[in-house]
């Protein structure tokens, strides 16, 4: 089975309104891993995490929520975010769907677009677990 794909576009007034980005799963290895780093940074951060929190993976993150990462070091946390936007490309011409490519730094102008990326790629990995709510 493939991998997870959504298309984002970005609706919020400011210079990104409009961009179409392309957001794909991590492998189940790579999220597993990505996983166990932000715990193991929550824990030596000294994050109070539940016992048996860090076997829980990405289910385990969207119940602590992406706001737990504040009580990470940037040092720590700033790897952890451009992995989750190594998820994220660009369709640069939404009349070319089919051109899509890696981001550079210029094809993002606006900050809210960044979290928002970031709280796509976290919704397409941990969206089975709303899957039973419907």
């Amino acid at each position: 089975m493939a991998r997870k794909t959504i298309n984002y576009t970005v609706e919020t007034i400011g210079r990104d309104c409009g961009k179409l980005f392309v957001i794909t799963e991590m492998s189940a290895l790579q999220a597993s891993k990505w996983a166990c780093k932000v715990f193991l940074a929550l824990a030596s951060s000294g994050v109070n995490l539940p016992d048996g929190f860090a076997d829980a993976g990405m289910a385990g993150l969207a119940v602590l929520g992406i706001k737990c990462l504040n009580g990470i070091k940037w040092e720590v946390a700033e790897p952890l975010f451009d992995e989750i936007m190594g998820c994220v490309k660009i369709i640069p011409d939404s009349s070319r769907p089919h051109v899509v490519r890696n981001i550079i730094d210029e094809d993002i102008e606006e900050v809210v677009t960044h979290f928002a990326l970031r709280a796509e790629v976290v919704r397409l990995h941990v969206d089975f677990l709303s899957a039973g709510n419907k």
